[in-house]
């Protein structure tokens, strides 16, 4: 009998979701925070208030939302060091895509001059950790602006939208939704959507790893990439109706 996969472990279809768990609060100093847990990709996502805005905006009468992303050094299968004096370019290009995300779900006038300061730490890593940083990232976000919205700082109407992100992959023709790190390392095209709760694009990520891929299949893609942020979404909105 050949060995299962770890996705046929965990019972899952090639178009389910990992099992997703969002622990609100996680943090009890933040102004909003989350424990995200996608299958085994743990995200510890933090979102803080600052009255100030970055030097280049001041007096523009907007705010600003910007990450930081970080691996702990024993969140992968070995050790990796600290980013002590230089941060990767990985890590950099991961910090930049989840504050554009973010900055897609607020109204930065409404927000006025003030930012929010996003961490995203990977406690543990199993493919992923951008999208789950992404997906913790908006619930925390959310947490921190009702507080605002609630001290009658600013207005409900900064809330534009939600956002949420998931991996998809092709392996032997066959699409992927959510890959692990198994996956992850094996398909053939790996890609990345951001996309709003009314369903419209903010980012997609997409490389031939090992080989080409079709219009069609970009197509097919982006569809299981959309119905897969609407549960998302759901999951989202159930977490912060709780």
């Amino acid at each position: 009998m050949p060995e299962q996969t770890v996705r046929q472990q965990e019972g899952r279809n090639l178009t389910d979701l990992r099992n997703l768990q969002f622990q609100p609060g996680f943090n009890r100093y933040a102004e909003g925070s989350v424990l995200i847990k996608a299958g085994n990709t743990h995200v510890l996502v933090t979102a803080s208030v600052e009255e100030s805005v970055p030097g280049w905006l001041k007096g523009q009468g907007q705010g600003w939302i910007t990450a930081e992303y970080s691996m702990l050094p024993r969140a992968t299968h070995t050790r990796t060091k600290r980013d002590r004096e230089k941060i990767s370019g990985r890590t950099q290009e991961i910090q930049r895509l989840i504050g554009r995300a973010l900055r897609a779900m607020v109204d930065l006038k409404a927000l006025g001059e003030r930012s929010i300061m996003v961490d995203c730490d990977v406690l543990q890593a199993d493919g992923g950790t951008r999208t789950a940083s992404i997906t913790g990232a908006c619930v925390a976000v959310q947490i921190a602006l009702k507080k605002l919205i609630s001290a009658e700082k600013i207005p409900a109407s900064v809330l534009i939208d939600t956002v949420a992100a998931v991996s998809i992959g092709i392996q032997k023709s066959e699409i992927f939704v959510d890959l692990n790190y198994e996956e992850d390392s094996a398909c053939d095209v790996d890609m990345n959507f951001v996309m709003t709760g009314r369903g419209q694009l903010v980012e997609v990520q997409g490389t031939a790893e090992r080989g080409t891929f079709t219009p069609d299949q970009l197509i097919a893609m982006m569809a299981a990439a959309g119905s897969a942020c609407k549960k998302i979404t759901q999951a989202q909105k159930a977490t912060l109706e709780a």
